[in-house]
């Protein structure tokens, strides 16, 4: 004997009432494997928007005028340009679309920059498929990129190395 009680909203074979399902309140809208990838997509587009904030405030505020932005010690106290010196000079020129001044403010910065574009590409694309996006270069690429600074650096504050002053 079958039966649809209205009361219970169950259906009944028999004397076993089985339970309807129900839509609740509390179910997602979205569903579980989009609300999955969105979870893991939260510490990415976390620190996209850091760093896209950090982008307009330096494209807003020009570090080429004095007084927003605090002096490299380095250039201050020895006269020696860091490897970061004129690298705020360089985001605010790549803000603004003129890449050859920001490759003549720091070349390296530049470089910096798109690495960093690329890494969180691969980063957000890992998580999205729920990969481990873990980094973890080995002692050659640290020891490679320690190497690449110090080179940038000397060759800078060089004579010859004038065209790599910002």
């Amino acid at each position: 004997m079958q039966g649809v009680n209205a009361d219970s909203q169950r259906v009944t074979h028999g004397r076993t009432p089985i339970p309807r399902p129900r839509h609740t309140q509390d179910e997602p809208a979205v569903p579980t494997h989009a609300t999955a990838v969105l979870g893991r997509l939260a510490v990415p587009a976390g620190v996209l928007t850091a760093v896209a904030g950090a982008f307009v405030y330096v494209g807003a505020v020009d570090p080429n005028e004095p007084g927003h932005y605090p002096v490299c010690p380095l250039l201050r106290y020895a006269g020696v340009y860091c490897p970061g010196c004129g690298g705020l000079r360089s985001a605010h020129a790549l803000v603004h679309g003129d890449v050859p001044a920001a490759l003549q403010n720091n070349a390296l910065a530049v470089t910096g920059f798109l690495a960093f574009a690329v890494l969180w590409t691969l980063w957000a694309v890992r998580a999205a498929r729920g990969r481990p996006s873990r980094i973890a270069p080995g002692p050659v690429h640290l020891w490679s990129l320690g190497v690449l600074l110090v080179a940038f650096t000397v060759v800078r504050n060089l004579p010859f190395g004038g065209w790599l002053h910002p």
